[in-house]
């Protein structure tokens, strides 16, 4: 019976190491030689069928991906999340970040934190200091902010006030200080619109035509009046600080002016025409304006005259005496 079972036992032995054999057997059929090559695509310098890309080409980085039991080398310009590049004269690698460590630039100084650490200075920590409180949603170490503040840069210095509040200055307030204006869209105290100021009107210049008071039959007057506050930008612009109107010379020779050439008052003759022929239109003009106001003075009256005519037709007629019997 101990024979028996001696003999079952190293059966089952050889039979197991047959296997084991004929499967090492296999794995060594099947398993690739890997075979560099050059000329390969993806911005790899050298690669191989087994493991991709060995060495990438200038400025790029390594970044090995696990595929099964194999490293694939793959040629990034950059690192993925995670991981930061390190370069050498040699070669240029993807380096994993600490564990706590969601983006980092460097093995000591973190970017970003993974969930449940919180950044202060480059460090992810569990917990903040004293002075500081978590931040869920950045994932950083922030100021405490004060009551009224609903996000700040320090302790004393407010970037969004809580609903209902106004910013100024980095403080938040109920209702804005004298000179400022609540922006409700904004949420700030914004400055006070400034309107434009002038003065009274000036007196009209001399009547003249290119800076001559004779010699001619129109001219120009003009006058001016000075801004006493400018605008600022959301404030109503100024209105117009000059203006000009046209004005009649007295006919006359200037002073020192010689008899005229015949060229020159033929020039003269042709700028009397069509001063005069100026002059004509706007005597048109204002005659046609006239009319036309007159015309409609006659159109209304006619209106009004038309209006009180139906007016009495509407007035019920007096009731009339019956006839003695």
């Amino acid at each position: 019976m101990q024979l028996q079972l001696i003999s079952f036992i190293l059966i089952m032995q050889c039979m197991e190491y047959i296997e084991c054999q004929q499967h090492t057997s296999r794995h060594r059929q099947n398993k690739q030689i890997p075979v560099v090559r050059s000329g390969c695509q993806g911005g790899c310098l050298t690669c191989s069928d087994y493991n991709g890309c060995l060495s990438c080409k200038p400025r790029l980085f390594i970044f090995l991906e696990r595929s099964g039991m194999r490293q694939m080398g793959v040629c990034m310009a950059s690192c993925p999340n995670g991981f930061y590049g390190t370069r050498s004269p040699d070669r240029n690698t993807c380096t994993k970040c600490r564990p706590e460590c969601d983006s980092c630039f460097n093995k000591n100084f973190c970017t970003r934190c993974r969930l449940g650490f919180y950044l202060h200075l480059g460090k992810c920590q569990e917990s903040c200091p004293d002075d500081l409180v978590p931040n869920d949603t950045q994932r950083e170490c922030v100021p405490k902010c004060p009551v009224e503040c609903e996000a700040c840069q320090t302790s004393e210095t407010c970037l969004k006030c809580r609903a209902g509040m106004y910013l100024l200055t980095g403080k938040c307030h109920h209702d804005c200080p004298d000179e400022f204006e609540p922006n409700d869209k904004l949420m700030e105290c914004s400055p006070q619109p400034v309107h434009c100021e002038v003065a009274d009107w000036g007196e009209w210049s001399p009547c003249s035509w290119s800076g001559k008071t004779c010699g001619f039959k129109w001219g120009e007057e003009a006058r001016t009046r000075k801004v006493l506050q400018f605008p600022s930008a959301s404030g109503k612009p100024c209105p117009p600080i000059s203006e000009k109107k046209d004005c009649v010379l007295k006919r006359r020779r200037c002073p020192g002016q010689g008899k005229k050439k015949k060229g020159e008052r033929r020039v003269e003759r042709r700028r009397g025409n069509k001063e005069k022929q100026g002059e004509v239109k706007r005597e048109r003009r204002r005659e046609r304006e006239r009319g036309e106001s007159a015309e409609r003075d006659e159109s209304e009256s006619r209106n009004k005259t038309e209006q009180r005519r139906r007016r009495g037709q509407t007035k019920d007629p007096p009731e009339r005496e019956a006839p003695a019997q």
